[in-house]
């Protein structure tokens, strides 16, 4: 049913319950899986011109940090049975939500997975929500775990 699945990931607890429901899913349906790191825009504009070094530091850190969390669905691949095809990715100087999307659309996925923290109400409203952002502009069907 499924040929290519992309799991997002930030390295949450949240989204590592996701990557074990992707991992299972590819490896009934013998799906190729891509893992998907988004790494929000530099917050601070203007101060990367006057400070390279803090715009250096910002995205050092956030590659270490898609490492940390791709090598965790690689490692799940890797466990029982028959090991799962895994691809990388990681997007850049885009909101989490578009790159999530954007990626599925340039792979080919034809399945999204995802965690959420499950925050509601004012924290919702607050915080916004990653998934249902990607759930809402998203053509490709995508999976939330909770």
């Amino acid at each position: 049913m499924f040929k290519h699945i992309l799991i997002a990931t930030d390295g949450s607890a949240a989204s590592e319950h996701a990557a074990q429901l992707a991992v299972g899913l590819a490896r009934t349906h013998g799906a190729k899986l891509t893992a998907v790191y988004v790494v929000d825009p530099y917050p601070y504009i203007g101060l990367g011109e006057v400070n390279p070094m803090g715009f250096q530091a910002y995205m050092a850190s956030a590659q270490q940090a898609a490492a940390a969390a791709h090598a965790k669905v690689e490692a799940l691949c890797k466990q029982g049975g028959t090991p799962v095809a895994l691809q990388v990715r990681l997007v850049e100087d885009v909101a989490a939500a578009s790159g999530v999307v954007q990626t599925a659309v340039t792979e080919g996925a034809d399945l999204i997975v995802m965690g959420s923290h499950g925050r509601t109400g004012i924290a919702r409203l607050m915080l916004g929500s990653v998934a249902t952002k990607v759930v809402a502009e998203s053509s490709v069907p995508v999976l939330v775990a909770r």
